[in-house]
């Protein structure tokens, strides 16, 4: 008899930011796949029964290939048992979600997703700030800085991204930052506008930096952490907490 798939969405890192469902689901998994991202302290939710299996992805680091973790999800719950694909965030933002469901779908096995506080959302609030405001920021747009390769895409809106009326968050873009700027800046986008570098959101190390948009460029040409990040830029970056 087929299992079950609960792909939980974790939050950004801190254990309390976790839904109900998503403590159930994992208090009663007989399997839990997780992220690097979705690891740490929200791992305590987990019954003591429970597998733990690490199949995260890293940029620059040792990962689980797609494939091998689509195997896994459709071997475990083919042996009966219930399985959470723990992602970080929520899970529908560039977590490759699809890519799963697919292979799930495909063997014949059921799933849930529950859905997370996406870390764009605890970056905003860790800050202070609201990603939108009447009249000067009424769009938000999440974008992801890196493509399959690990480089800036190269297909961009630059014209939606230089909207200095737009609350912009770009994922997984510290390495390609300092050439995303200088294309923003060249469409138009002041070098001045306001950005905000949030690193380790929701773990104990969260560090929010305060800048311009040239500024971060030049920041994270010289220099990276390791820590990961999310970039916002637009009007709202400069507000004080």
């Amino acid at each position: 008899m087929s299992g079950f798939v609960s792909f939980v969405s974790s939050g950004p890192g801190d254990p309390e930011l976790i839904t109900l469902k998503a403590v159930d689901r994992l208090a009663r998994a007989d399997v839990v796949l997780f992220d690097d991202l979705a690891s740490g302290p929200v791992l305590g939710h987990a019954g003591p029964q429970a597998e733990l299996i690490a199949v995260g992805k890293r940029a620059g680091k040792p990962s689980a290939k797609q494939e091998y973790v689509n195997a896994l999800l459709v071997e475990h719950a083919s042996a009966g048992k219930r399985v959470v694909r723990l992602k970080s965030g929520d899970s529908g933002l560039f977590g490759r979600l699809e890519e799963e469901l697919v292979a799930l779908r495909d063997a014949g096995i059921g799933s849930e997703i529950i859905p997370g506080v996406p870390s764009a959302c605890a970056a905003a609030a860790a800050a202070g700030i609201p990603l939108t405001r009447r009249l000067t920021a009424r769009r938000v747009q999440f974008v992801t800085g890196a493509d399959v390769t690990g480089g800036l895409p190269e297909s961009i809106n630059w014209a939606a991204l230089a909207d200095p009326g737009a609350t912009t968050v770009v994922f997984m873009g510290k390495r390609t930052f300092p050439r995303l700027a200088e294309g923003l800046m060249a469409h138009g986008l002041a070098p001045e506008t306001p950005a905000m570098l949030a690193e380790a959101v929701g773990h104990p190390e969260q560090a929010i930096h305060r800048t311009t948009v040239a500024a971060l460029a030049r920041q994270l040409g010289d220099a990276r952490s390791d820590h990961p990040a999310l970039i916002l830029y637009g009007p709202l970056a400069d507000v004080t907490a």
